[in-house]
C-alpha cells in the first residue's frame, strides 16, 4: 500500500535529505586509492550520529527466502566495480581505477532518506567514466518523468531506453522503492519494462508499473547499470549483488517527493 505524506512530513524529510546530501559530499571527498571501504562506513556513521540522525541500514532486517533472519551489519553500502548494490564494507583497499557506489540512508525525526552516488577512485578508464555519466543521466531522465498523472512505467521506460541507447544495460532484477517512516515502502520503482520469463518468475512488482504518481508520494528511483549483461548474482558476503558476468556496474539514487507541480528532489547536494 502506497502511503502519501503531508506537506509537513515532506518538509521534515527535506531537512533530513539536506543533511544526507552534505554527508555524502564529505564521503565523496574522502574516496582515494589506499582507503578501505570500512573506513568510509565508519566515517558515514560518525557524521550521521553527529547530525542528530541514525543510520537507516545498520541493523536493517534483510528479506530472505529462507527462514533465517539476516541483519545488515553496517551504516554504508560500498559496492566496488562489478558489485552493484548492498556490498558490506570491509578491509578491502580501494585501488587506482576502481569505481565505488556509496549508498547511504539516514533516519531523521522519524523519517528516512536514501541516496547513492558512484565515485571514481583516482584516474579511471574512459569506459568507466562514461558508465558513471550515463547512470547519473538516467537518474535525471527518470526524475523528469515524475509528475502527477504519469505512470511509474513511464519512468522505467525512459530510464531503460536512455541506458540502452548509450550501449549499456539496465539491471532488471533490482529496483527503487517508496520511502518514509520505513526505509523501504511501496511502490517498487523498476528500471526496465523488458523482462525474460526467468526474471518474471523471480520478481513480484510488475503491477506497480501501472500506478500513477500522486501528490504526497515519496520515492527513491535508483538506476543500476552494467557495461555487460544485466543478469546478477549474489555476492560472497551474502548481502551484496554483482553482475553475473563480472562486468563493471554503476548506481545512482535520490529521494524524490511528488508535489502538485511535479517532483522535488530532497537529497540534492
Amino acid at each position: 500500500m502506497v502511503s502519501l505524506k503531508s506537506a509537513e512530513e515532506i518538509k521534515i524529510m527535506a531537512e533530513g535529505g539536506k543533511i544526507l546530501a552534505k554527508i555524502m559530499k564529505e564521503l565523496e571527498s574522502k574516496v582515494r586509492p589506499g582507503i578501505t571501504t570500512l573506513e568510509l562506513s565508519e566515517l558515514a556513521e560518525g557524521l550521521i550520529l553527529k547530525s542528530g540522525g541514525t543510520c537507516s541500514f545498520l541493523g536493517y532486517n534483510v528479506p530472505d527466502d529462507s527462514s533465517l533472519k539476516r541483519v545488515y551489519p553496517a551504516c554504508l553500502c560500498t559496492s566496488v566495480n562489478e558489485e552493484i548494490v548492498h556490498a558490506i564494507p570491509s578491509t578491502r583497499i580501494l585501488k587506482e581505477g576502481d569505481i565505488i557506489s556509496l549508498d547511504l540512508g539516514i533516519q531523521y525525526k522519524g523519517f528516512h532518506n536514501d541516496m547513492a552516488i558512484t565515485v571514481p577512485v583516482g584516474k579511471i578508464s574512459k569506459e568507466a567514466q562514461k558508465l558513471i555519466d550515463v547512470t547519473k543521466g538516467a537518474l535525471e531522465i527518470g526524475i523528469s518523468q515524475i509528475k502527477p498523472g504519469n505512470k511509474i512505467g513511464d519512468l522505467s521506460k525512459a530510464i531503460q531506453k536512455y541506458i540502452e541507447d548509450q550501449g549499456f544495460n539496465a539491471v532488471r532484477e533490482l529496483c527503487g522503492h517508496g520511502i518514509g517512516r520505513n526505509i523501504h515502502e511501496d511502490p517498487e520503482i523498476l528500471n526496465s519494462v523488458s523482462f525474460d520469463r526467468a526474471t518474471i518468475d523471480k520478481v513480484k512488482y510488475f503491477g506497480d508499473a501501472k500506478l500513477k504518481f500522486k501528490e504526497g508520494m515519496v520515492i527513491c528511483p535508483e538506476p543500476m547499470v552494467s557495461v555487460g549483461d544485466w543478469h546478477i548474482k549474489k555476492s560472497k558476503d551474502g548481502f551484496g549483488w554483482e553482475t553475473k558476468d563480472g562486468s563493471l556496474s554503476c548506481h545512482f539514487e535520490h529521494t524524490v517527493a511528488i508535489t502538485k507541480d511535479g517532483s522535488l528532489v530532497l537529497t540534492l547536494r
